[in-house]
């Protein structure tokens, strides 16, 4: 077990730290080729927003990810030939591991497409469902597993455990539209995004390892850990590069002006009782007909906006990696207290 474990995620840390520095170098070193190739835009967040700065650079960091990925990709199926001796290889993880990088090359494609082409959000929730194929396909040949643990409270009108059949499918593919989706409708304010990736990975590595402690399900963890290190890595390079490093107007709410119509009548209760709440500012009557509606930007920057006033980009991008990090100590709580309200646990 010794050489499935240790040594691989030493090796994967070494090349981490390799990629880092890779990418750290690519993207300084290719931020006027994207600029020449008409990527590039305003930071109209800067008080003189004149300079052209480069867009799209996350597919450079992307690549980089892949690349150390697929090198690392051997290491892993050595180290059982040396623990067994006997070198029987396990397609069915070979098969997972290839499946898993297929996957994030599509969502990386997808990200720079949408760099590219603006995509409409239509487009943003069909296209990662047809990315997240590759790993469905592969579940159900490998694994095919469709049956939850039905929490406690509720067992007595299901049972102990339930067979969702299609619907455990149909959740993954939804899951993986809300992960890519989650993140990118935060965009706007410099370091946000990939400051949010960048915790949420830290946090799942985190877990990773402290679950490499137990007996129960420690090649999961194991396979999960390869993959997020060399992304903690990458990220951080990105990270370097977009934090907040110039000079800012106070940034203040955006709004949406849309047909009031057009909204569904479960969107207008919603609406209504954040207006009754003070959340949310509703102006009725807009416009030269009068039947637009205006309402500040529903995403959490406006919220935080909201609630702490005009705030500076720095302050405010480092209350929402705040709130990030609120967010990964709540499911540690949730996973290793609170849970067990809801399941039987096994302690290790």
């Amino acid at each position: 077990m010794i050489y499935r474990m240790i040594y691989p995620l030493i090796l994967n840390f070494g090349m981490s730290l390799v990629a880092f520095l890779v990418a750290l170098k690519l993207i300084s070193g290719m931020k006027s080729l994207f600029s020449k190739a008409g990527l590039c835009g305003k930071d109209l967040n800067k008080k003189d927003h004149k300079e052209l700065i480069p867009e799209g650079l996350g597919v450079v960091t992307g690549a980089v990810y892949l690349i150390s990925m697929f090198l690392f990709i051997p290491i892993p199926f050595l180290t059982i030939w040396f623990e067994k001796g006997d070198y029987d290889f396990p397609h069915h993880e070979f098969v997972m591991f290839i499946a898993g990088l297929l996957s994030i090359c599509c969502m990386i494609f997808l990200g720079f497409a949408d760099d590219v082409l603006d995509l409409k959000w239509r487009d943003k929730l069909l296209l990662p469902t047809m990315a997240s194929l590759p790993l469905l396909m592969v579940y159900f040949v490998n694994i095919g597993v469709t049956t939850i643990i039905v929490p406690k409270p509720v067992r007595f009108i299901f049972g102990f455990d339930l067979d969702l059949g299609i619907f455990y499918y149909v959740y993954m593919g939804m899951l993986a539209v809300f992960c890519t989706n989650a993140i990118n409708i935060l965009s706007g304010i410099n370091g946000v995004e990939a400051g949010q990736s960048l915790i949420i990975a830290i946090s799942i590595l985190v877990f990773n390892f402290i679950e490499l402690q137990g007996t129960c399900c420690w090649q999961a963890h194991l396979f999960s850990a390869y993959f997020m290190m060399p992304f903690v890595a990458t990220c951080s390079a990105l990270l370097y590069y977009n934090w907040f490093n110039q000079e800012t107007d106070l940034l203040g709410m955006s709004y949406t002006v849309f047909k009031t119509s057009d909204l569904h009548p479960l969107g207008k209760l919603i609406l209504s009782v954040f207006s009754l709440l003070k959340l949310v500012q509703v102006e009725n009557g807009v416009g030269e007909d009068k039947k637009l509606t205006r309402v500040n930007n529903l995403t959490l920057i406006n919220f935080v906006i909201k609630m702490f006033g005009p705030l500076h980009e720095r302050t405010l991008t480092t209350i929402m990696l705040g709130i990030q990090v609120g967010g990964s100590v709540i499911a540690f709580i949730i996973r290793y207290h609170l849970v067990r309200f809801f399941y039987d646990v096994e302690e290790h």
